[in-house]
């Protein structure tokens, strides 16, 4: 009973491990996959981003020469879907390519991957595609959605970055921009100027169109056709709101606020120095009673009524 004892207590031996050819043998199979993986992934990579797509950038180039957004575009997906393609090459190089399409656990992981982001990514991706074949919306063009504004900078597979007058960089989903309205106020090479001026009722509301109609004529940027415009918009509590149409060639953002300013200026030199009052005072009408205290002589207060405009 000893001896078996014993026996059973003694530890199973750690086989040593073996150091030398012997053991990076054991290794070289792994290491055999993994070279082939690498260098058939980036000798697909090389040829389809230096073959491939400066090829199909050239054609795209030579049929849509004016629209700057589908070359960038199509430089993209053709880059994105060359790395697809490597991937699955140097898989079936290394010998992957059967366990990949008879693994259980791949194909699930796939789908449950697909279903996840399908809702978002790829349709932000089918959004990207609709903005990039959309003739009216490209590269360079002056947009407004919702309550933001800018110039379109670039078109990707999930979002379109967009450049903001105050110079900042924004990144709008492209669902967003393909699920509301988007104004292009340059799309017919001009854009239209509406300025608002009230003036007293008391003035010559006639007078004051000449005025500003004829105040565009000191602005070199408002061009002559369509000719400026001016008309009576609204009877407001305090004065009479006038309205000015005027054109001014497909400018930068940054233009606008420096025309918008020299027409300011122009419009208000020539409406004082006809005596036309702009953007008159507020007038209120004010009822009360007032009540006064014993004066320092002793003598009673008394209530007075009063109406003040």
């Amino acid at each position: 009973m000893l001896q078996v004892a014993l026996q059973t207590a003694t530890p199973t031996p750690v086989p040593t491990p073996v150091v030398g050819p012997e053991g990076l043998a054991a290794y070289w199979a792994l290491v055999r996959r993994a070279v082939w993986f690498v260098a058939g992934f980036v000798a697909v990579v090389l040829v389809g981003w230096f073959a491939v797509e400066p090829l199909v950038a050239r054609f795209v180039r030579r049929r849509n020469s004016n629209n700057p957004t589908i070359q960038e575009a199509v430089s993209r997906y053709v880059r994105l879907l060359v790395l697809v393609v490597a991937f699955f090459v140097a898989a079936g190089t290394a010998g992957y390519g059967r366990f990949i399409g008879d693994s259980a656990l791949v194909i699930a992981a796939g789908t449950l991957a697909v279903g996840v982001a399908g809702q978002t990514v790829i349709g932000s991706i089918v959004s990207g595609l609709v903005l990039v074949v959309d003739p009216e919306f490209n590269v360079g063009n002056y947009i407004e959605w919702a309550d933001r504004e800018g110039t379109v900078q670039s078109i990707t597979l999930r979002v379109t970055r967009i450049l903001t007058p105050d110079g900042e960089l924004v990144t709008v989903p492209n669902t967003l921009l393909t699920g509301q309205a988007i104004t292009r106020p340059y799309g017919r090479g001009r854009r239209r100027i509406v300025e608002h001026v009230g003036v007293a009722y008391e003035a010559d509301v006639a007078a004051a169109l000449d005025h500003l109609t004829a105040a565009t004529e000191a602005v070199d940027d408002i061009v002559a056709e369509p000719t400026p415009k001016a008309y009576v918009d609204d009877f407001g509590s305090d004065s009479v709101v006038l309205r000015v149409h005027y054109w001014i060639e497909d400018p930068r953002r940054r233009d606008i606020f420096a025309v918008r300013s020299a027409y300011a200026r122009a419009a208000k030199e020539r409406l004082e120095a006809a005596g036309i009052t702009i953007s008159p005072a507020s007038k209120r009408e004010l009822q009360g009673r007032i009540g006064v205290d014993g004066a320092a002589d002793g003598t009673a207060g008394g209530e007075t009524d009063g109406r003040a405009d």
